[in-house]
């Protein structure tokens, strides 16, 4: 029996030091979300805290396509991981460029102002390597307690993201596969599996809606001005391609999925003539591939629980 016991011990201690720690079952993280949010009653505040993949173009989009009065601040860096926003000790990389504009709004201030609605987090591509290395359960969970302190009734989102469009292991796989890998079994499911964060942390599956559209574009029903995946996605100053940043037309198409989620009403008939964060006009997508866009996006955050929005039976 002491030696049973004593085996028993030493396997704890050996999970322990490898990492073992509480999760949610799929089953046990549905339910968090069987219930959709209350639709807000008013303009958002909003604050974004991320990396490029946020950029300043989307948010100001975004701002765009809501209602008169919708605010959003925001605390950016180079392929930043929530660890580093957290963490005094960790640099941001980036910081200073990233963050030299007028809606720049230290982090902890702004989540702990109780001034926001709406905390949307993300965390840094390679998702893999920031769950490996840098803890994203762990942030994830301290981010989300941390907004709901002050302002117990603050709706905390999780943006998904992508992954480059050269990944070895396929854009369109990648996205497939590391939603419920990843982001629900690793992030979710062990960020919340505590039940301290003060409620669930829906989902903004930004990922989702690229790989769907992709898809249509790609197969049978391509609009004017978007035939392929790189037609979304930014060049580099030499007009090589960027395998990861959205031009203008992939920021309305993420713009148009946040506002979906955050305001539960469907994108469709919303504009799509809008301007950049600086004032310039945005490339503007046809009205064609602006309808389909935002048909799609209505589609998949109609179809995803996690979204928090009411599901289309």
């Amino acid at each position: 029996m002491f030696a049973l016991r004593t085996a028993r011990l030493l396997l704890l201690l050996l999970l322990t030091g490898c990492g073992f720690e509480k999760s949610l079952s799929p089953q046990a993280l549905d339910q968090l979300y069987v219930s959709p949010l209350p639709p807000p009653d008013k303009p958002l505040r909003v604050y974004h805290l991320g990396h490029s993949l946020v950029n300043r173009d989307m948010p100001a989009m975004l701002e765009q396509l809501a209602e008169a009065g919708h605010d959003h601040r925001s605390q950016l860096g180079w392929g930043a991981t929530l660890k580093s926003h957290w963490e005094p000790d960790v640099p941001i990389n980036g910081f200073e460029k990233e963050n030299a504009h007028p809606r720049y709004q230290d982090a902890f201030e702004a989540v702990r102002s109780g001034r926001f609605d709406a905390v949307v987090l993300t965390e840094m591509v390679e998702i893999r390597d920031a769950i490996q290395y840098f803890d994203s359960p762990k942030y994830l969970r301290l981010w989300a307690g941390e907004a709901r302190k002050q302002k117990a009734d603050t709706r905390v989102f999780l943006y998904e993201t992508w992954h480059r469009l050269d990944d070895k292991d396929g854009w369109l796989n990648r996205l497939d596969g590391d939603l419920g890998k990843y982001w629900e079994g690793e992030l979710l499911s062990k960020g919340l599996a505590h039940g301290d964060t003060g409620g669930p942390v829906h989902v903004i599956p930004a990922g989702q809606v690229l790989a769907k559209f992709v898809r249509q574009i790609e197969g049978q029903a391509p609009v004017t001005g978007l035939r392929s995946r790189e037609d979304l996605f930014a060049r580099q100053p030499d007009g090589t391609q960027d395998p990861i940043h959205l031009n203008d037309l992939g920021n309305y198409l993420v713009a148009l999925t946040h506002y979906a989620v955050l305001y539960q009403t469907s994108p469709q008939g919303l504009p799509h003539q809008l301007k950049r964060a600086d004032g310039t006009p945005a490339n503007a997508p046809h009205p064609d591939a602006a309808r389909a866009m935002q048909d799609v996006v209505w589609e998949v955050v109609t179809q995803y629980p996690k979204t928090g929005v009411p599901q289309r039976r």
